[in-house]
């Protein structure tokens, strides 16, 4: 207890000793304390220089001086230390406020602040570094339906911590995801945790919004290996989390089928007669819609007999003309 004074426990131990039987000399206390004479010795060398101990007859006896006068001194000089340490703190304290405001008066505001983050394993790194922090929701959009094994395999825990934190996760996926049976199984995973999942035929890009306050889309929506911007920009991470509602009041909820509309159309089939009426060809609709070039020929084919169209064009324009669209 006495270390802040500058005394060794050794010390200290000795100088109870003898405050508590103050006729034992050296030898004595080597063996209550058990130690070696030598070791003593050195302690009360040490309690000496301190001028708390008086040692007579060669080192055979100490007497103890009064705690009051001797440790007052010790006192008096650690608190002077202290109050001097405190002031050294002080000003160490207003020069840091004085370079931080310096610093953040030649940086933009933080709301205003864009990270560019270059490559895939950069992103995954951020990403888990806001999911460990999310307090209250985590949005997303997954287009591409199949979603890469990897990618699944780092969201498995992240996910699973933030729903045990009583933190709400909400993610679009790309109908033909169905298609996949990881991507599916492990959807259905995520629901039973109690993450909330719903289905639309077409996603844009990849979105993730983190609490309403940071947002990540990437680099180039084209590949999604090539990066990410995260953005803290309060209006368009505002405008991004509505992109997310838009999409989520559109969807099936998972685990139900898609809903068919007066024209005893699916949603899937409605965005893939939208992608023919703009002349998009059965290859391109296939990479928009993440089906195989197979499932868009069939549909393509199906839809052209309910029209009575002899192309996939004129499919697209007879589906607008008779309000399919």
């Amino acid at each position: 207890m006495l270390e802040v004074l500058g005394i060794e426990p050794s010390a200290e131990a000795v100088y109870r000793l003898l405050v508590d039987e103050p006729g034992f000399r050296i030898g004595d206390m080597a063996e209550r304390l058990g130690w070696s004479e030598e070791r003593v010795r050195s302690a009360l060398n040490q309690l000496a220089e301190l001028d708390l101990v008086n040692l007579e007859d060669g080192c055979l006896d100490a007497v103890p001086f009064n705690p009051d006068i001797g440790f007052g001194f010790l006192l008096s000089r650690a608190t002077a230390d202290l109050s001097r340490r405190q002031r050294q703190i002080e000003s160490a304290e207003q020069a840091v406020t004085a370079l931080s405001a310096r610093f953040n008066a030649n940086r933009p505001s933080r709301h205003e602040i864009i990270h560019r983050l270059e490559g895939l394993d950069v992103v995954r790194k951020r990403l888990e570094d806001l999911a460990s922090t999310a307090e209250r929701e985590c949005l997303s959009l997954l287009p591409g339906g199949a979603q890469l094994p990897d990618t699944m395999d780092a969201s498995e825990p992240l996910d699973r911590q933030a729903l045990e934190r009583g933190v709400r996760i909400r993610s679009v996926y790309q109908e033909s995801f169905r298609n996949d049976p990881p991507t599916l199984e492990y959807v259905r995973w995520f629901t039973r945790l109690g993450g909330e999942a719903r289905t639309v035929p077409l996603l844009p890009m990849l979105l993730v919004v983190v609490d309403r306050e940071t947002a990540l889309v990437p680099i180039d929506p084209q590949d999604g290996r090539a990066g990410a911007l995260e953005v803290r920009t309060p209006g368009v991470v505002t405008a991004l989390a509505l992109l997310f509602e838009q999409f989520w009041a559109a969807g099936t909820p998972f685990g139900q089928d898609p809903p068919r509309n007066e024209h005893d159309l699916t949603p899937q089939e409605r965005e893939l007669l939208l992608l023919l009426s703009i002349g998009c060809t059965d290859e391109v609709a296939s990479r928009r819609l993440g089906l195989s070039l197979r499932t868009v020929r069939r549909m393509s084919s199906q839809l052209m007999n309910r029209l009575g169209a002899r192309s996939r064009f004129e499919a697209g324009v007879r589906a607008a003309k008779e309000g399919w669209l």
